[in-house]
């Protein structure tokens, strides 16, 4: 089984439809896929609606979390697996989230103004096509006016990575393990070795999240090397949580294909057996 937990479509800064991606996970040759678009569910019906047959669907979502008992705050990426989109207080962190988002891209597009770029928030709007607005929409409207090349460029320091990067009010980490639990969900921590982010999570607060209920953390993705990917397995046993593989993808937004790092099946079904939030869904 080839199996990839870790995917983005256009409801939140992925360029593939839901059902695009559904076909595209298809024709790479997965048998499992799990869509995992930012703060949102909004990309789970179309995505069951266009299931090729055989392919199996993992409903989730990428939760933007925090971590305030730290200063600075660190951010980090919460993967949230087969759990009750429902569960109304966790839904109503992801809309706080998702209000946040929009503000923050308000406030980006004042300040590329004032900088004499004339970006517009409909502009940046438009580009997120009614799903999740994140970052990558704003480095559209900066790779449209050819003021950087590509998507990675624009997250350089002199645009988006700092000069530009602005904060929002992400939900704090400990709340959202809990949350996804209640919600009858599996929480994995996301590529927290990914120095290319900003930071790397330490070891300690790892330790912690796996105490406050962390089912399992991201160590094969394409942006831990080698030795990063070894320490997340040590750590993983020393702590007794389950290791999974993806590749993030984000269609044209990201060079990194489907299928570029993959899951372990038992640790896939041990992954199944843990939720009850919501159930896989195989296309007939």
């Amino acid at each position: 089984m080839r199996i990839d937990l870790h995917t983005h479509s256009t409801a939140s800064d992925g360029t593939d439809s839901p059902a695009e991606l559904m076909a595209e996970a298809a024709a790479a040759g997965l048998d499992v896929v799990a869509i995992t678009d930012h703060d949102t569910t909004a990309g789970w019906d179309a995505a069951v609606a266009a299931l090729p047959a055989g392919l199996t669907l993992v409903r989730g979502a990428e939760l933007s979390g925090r971590w305030y008992d730290t200063e600075p705050t660190m951010g980090l990426h919460l993967l949230a697996y087969l759990f009750d989109p429902a569960y109304e207080p966790l839904a109503a962190e992801l809309a706080g989230v998702r209000r946040s988002r929009e503000r923050r891209a308000e406030r980006t597009v004042e300040l590329l103004n004032a900088d004499g770029i004339d970006v517009t928030v409909p502009e940046v709007r438009r580009y997120a096509a009614g799903g999740t607005v994140g970052r990558p929409h704003l480095a559209q409207a900066l790779v449209r006016r050819r003021l950087v090349r590509n998507v990675d460029e624009a997250f350089r320091p002199e645009w988006l990575g700092r000069r530009y990067r602005l904060p929002k009010d992400d939900i704090d980490v400990f709340t959202a393990v809990r949350l996804v639990r209640e919600a009858g969900g599996v929480p994995v921590l996301a590529h927290p070795k990914a120095e290319v982010r900003g930071h790397a999570l330490p070891d300690a607060l790892i330790a912690g999240l796996a105490e406050a209920g962390l089912w399992g953390v991201e160590a094969d993705h394409t942006e831990h090397v080698e030795a990063d990917r070894e320490h997340v397995r040590a750590l993983a046993r020393d702590l007794g949580l389950r290791v999974t593989g993806s590749s993030d993808y984000h269609g044209t937004n990201k060079t990194v294909r489907l299928g570029a790092c993959v899951t372990d099946p038992l640790v896939y079904r041990d992954l199944v057996s843990s939720a009850t939030g919501a159930t896989p869904v195989t296309g007939a």
